[in-house]
């Protein structure tokens, strides 16, 4: 345990350099302009908020090429059949889960993954104590054993969460790549990682309150990385998601819809070709739009590794070859 220094008064320790670290961290500073906050009426409140949370979209663009850096890098992972797995602690933790447990039902992918600081019990109870337990994090990398082919996305508000940090820092031991989502720049989660993703969003409303500002930067900067990656390796189809599993009455008829849209089949084919592929949205594309039979369209999403376009193509030549 590091000794305190005292103050000149004497009157109380100085503070740890982990305070002052703390103290000069953008997001733990006052917000002036809600510095009345307890005086304003509900009107006034929200309107602070809203007027704060217009500024987020300006700091996430920002750091986009560091945000597309970070997508070119997980595509190339995944495609080699590694994985990308989130860790954080807290809100950070909690976005990240959301975040990574959309991924399946969207798009039909389960290398999306995340770690939470106190395990999945802190998904909707408070386990702040697990934030500074290293030796977890360090624990949770080991079990997940990351190579070469992985990708870990630290997610820390201040950038020097001890369990984000330690679970990077194994991460990277192990030879995974390794990336930093934080608001505060030159933080140790930032020179832990081998890149960086940086969003300033300054102040909050709720001084410290990381779940506001910082929290809806994370799940923009989140939801354009996972997006932007399954895009990319041909799991959308223009801008729909045929990959979409069809599992409840809902779904069923959004994978109608996008089976009507994407290749202009009226409602009553598109439904008998979803029913004859098993259910499966992007079998049913590729039959309907290389008018291949259910077998030619499994090999041809199988030859393109699950790329919808690609395999219509390849379904398209293989009938021409016939």
């Amino acid at each position: 345990m590091s000794a305190q220094k005292t103050n000149p008064r004497g009157s109380k320790p100085a503070p740890t350099i982990d305070e002052l670290s703390l103290r000069q961290l953008r997001t733990e500073q006052p917000n002036l302009a809600a510095r009345d906050l307890d005086q304003k009426t509900s009107l006034e409140i929200v309107r602070l908020i809203n007027s704060e949370d217009a500024t987020v979209a300006h700091s996430v663009s920002r750091a986009l090429p560091q945000i597309a850096r970070a997508v070119d890098l997980i595509v190339a992972s995944l495609r080699r059949g590694g994985r990308l797995i989130y860790v954080g602690a807290g809100t950070s933790g909690r976005i990240a889960v959301l975040d990574a447990a959309e991924i399946e039902p969207t798009f039909n992918f389960r290398r999306v993954q995340f770690i939470i600081a106190g395990g999945n019990k802190a998904i909707a109870s408070a386990s702040e104590i697990s934030e500074d337990d290293t030796a977890a994090a360090r624990k949770e990398i080991s079990r997940r054993k990351p190579t070469k082919k992985d990708v870990i996305l630290g997610i820390a508000t201040s950038g020097r969460t001890p369990f984000t940090v330690a679970a990077v820092a194994e991460a990277r031991r192990r030879g995974a790549h390794t990336i930093a989502l934080t608001c505060n720049p030159n933080s140790p989660l930032e020179r832990t990682a081998q890149h960086a993703i940086v969003v300033e969003v300054g102040p909050e409303v709720l001084t410290g309150s990381s779940r506001m500002k910082a929290g809806t930067a994370h799940k923009m900067v989140l939801n354009m990385i996972s997006t932007a990656a399954m895009t990319r390796l041909g799991y959308v189809y223009g801008n729909l998601m045929v990959n979409v599993e069809p599992k409840n009455s809902k779904l069923r008829d959004r994978a109608i819809r996008i089976l009507e849209q994407a290749t202009g089949a009226d409602r009553e084919t598109a439904r008998r070709v979803l029913k004859t592929s098993g259910n499966r949205t992007p079998v049913a594309l590729v039959m309907l739009a290389a008018k291949a039979s259910r077998s030619r369209a499994v090999a041809a999403l199988k030859k393109a590794e699950g790329n919808v376009r690609n395999a219509i193509l390849f379904a398209k030549r293989s009938s021409d070859e016939t």
